[in-house]
């Protein structure tokens, strides 16, 4: 059986990196920053790999080195980006878009207001603005978009943020 030529196999691979940094950015839920221009960078950076391939390459180590990059960008690091787009804090936070998403439906509003938002947080256990303390004694993110959301009540960070257009929410990290 007669193995792929090199432009074959590179050409295979720079497609395979397309179709995973398509499916990574997909995977991760639509409200929250999908981080498109990292997305993008590391598919440029395999394609690039990948047109190293293309290239006729005579020593062995280049080709190694090559195949590793592609495995990185092509691979390893969408694979992770789309894993830890997701930490508990901004779980919670997507939780309580949720909620707060059907409060407003249920009351019959085209928009999602802050009491809103305020008792999906609270009734999940968390709170709405800054943790107050001795340094910071005022809380902020508590009365206007975008709202920073706790997932516990007694602690400060890690939080998030919320911001709602009409039912539509936008989660980040802040």
């Amino acid at each position: 059986m007669q193995s792929l030529s090199p432009r074959a196999r590179a050409l295979g691979a720079a497609v395979l990196c397309l179709v995973i940094a398509v499916a990574a950015g997909l995977a991760v839920d639509s409200r929250l920053d999908r981080h498109w221009i990292l997305r993008a960078l590391t598919v440029f950076l395999a394609v690039c790999c990948a047109a190293l391939l293309l290239t006729d390459q005579t020593r062995r180590i280049r080709q190694i080195v090559t195949a590793i990059g592609l495995a990185m960008f092509g691979l390893i690091i969408p694979w992770s980006q789309t894993t830890w787009s997701k930490p508990p804090e901004i779980e919670f936070t997507l939780q309580v878009a949720t909620d707060a998403k059907n409060a407003a439906e249920k009351a019959s509003r085209s928009s999602v207001t802050i009491a809103d938002v305020k008792s999906a947080a609270e009734a999940r256990g968390g709170a709405v603005g800054s943790f107050p303390t001795e340094k910071s004694p005022q809380v902020h993110g508590a009365d206007a978009f975008p709202l920073i959301v706790r997932a516990k009540h007694d602690q400060g960070r890690p939080w998030s943020c919320v911001t709602f257009t009409g039912t539509n929410a936008k989660v980040r990290a802040c």
